[in-house]
């Protein structure tokens, strides 16, 4: 029996490479319209796979981190339904650093992008998600205060931290929401922010991250949760 039910729709920010285009191709394949952006001149990678998908996938560019460009976004796509929107944004600074090393302009630089940016695309975007649709973002095991016990990457668990801390809040001033609100940790994934020695391949990250994405839609609430599903402790 043919599935006859609508084709879903996600908008995914951050998605020129690494974990951000995995998802792309992984919600391509489960027959998802994806919306996919990357950064003005990133979006090579995204544009060739576009021509393979008959419409299924759309590409466009942004820079999160100018607001000017995320009303224009906005703009262009005002009158769509999402059902899901997943904001996957990260930079890092150098692991050797610690808060006592790190230049005022690098941690700007990383808190900018990791913990204010997607929360303005959310703030932004959340009318165009439907009533009972998902808003995730890309956080991180890192951004657990519990899990904290060695102190490493310091600068990069904080601007996890306090977008955790922000989902937190967003999430508490939309109680009544019947949406799904999630903090996705990925795994340590071998990827050019991961590094070669990471623990898990894309392959062993991606389609469980989606899965749990997926599991979670109509479980209204905020869930921080890792790629297999399992909680993780604040």
């Amino acid at each position: 029996m043919q599935d006859t039910s609508p084709q879903k729709t996600i908008l995914l920010i951050g998605a020129s490479r690494g974990l951000g285009f995995a998802m792309v191709e992984e919600y391509l394949k489960r027959g998802w319209r994806v919306i996919a952006t990357g950064r003005e001149g990133s979006t090579e990678k995204l544009s060739q796979l576009s021509q393979s998908t008959g419409g299924s996938l759309e590409v466009e560019a942004v820079d999160i981190t100018i607001p000017d460009q995320v009303t224009a976004l906005y703009g262009r796509l005002k009158d769509r339904q999402l059902d899901v929107l997943f904001v996957n944004a990260g930079v890092k600074n150098d692991d050797w650093q610690t808060i006592a090393d790190v230049s005022t302009e690098e941690f700007v630089r990383v808190m900018v992008t990791n913990s204010l940016s997607p929360m303005r695309v959310i703030e932004a975007f959340q009318h165009l998600v439907r009533p009972a649709g998902t808003i995730g973002v890309m956080s991180s095991g890192q951004g657990s205060l519990t899990n904290n016990t060695n102190g490493n990457y310091e600068v990069y668990r904080g601007s996890k931290a306090a977008l955790n801390m922000f989902m937190r809040s967003f999430a508490a001033r939309h109680q009544s929401d019947a949406k799904t609100v999630l903090l996705m940790a990925p795994g340590w994934v071998k990827t050019d922010m991961g590094g070669p020695g990471a623990r898990l391949s894309i392959d062993e990250s991606i389609p469980n991250l989606v899965s749990t994405i997926e599991a979670y839609e109509g479980r209204s609430g905020l869930h921080y949760l890792d790629y297999l599903g399992r909680v993780v402790p604040w």
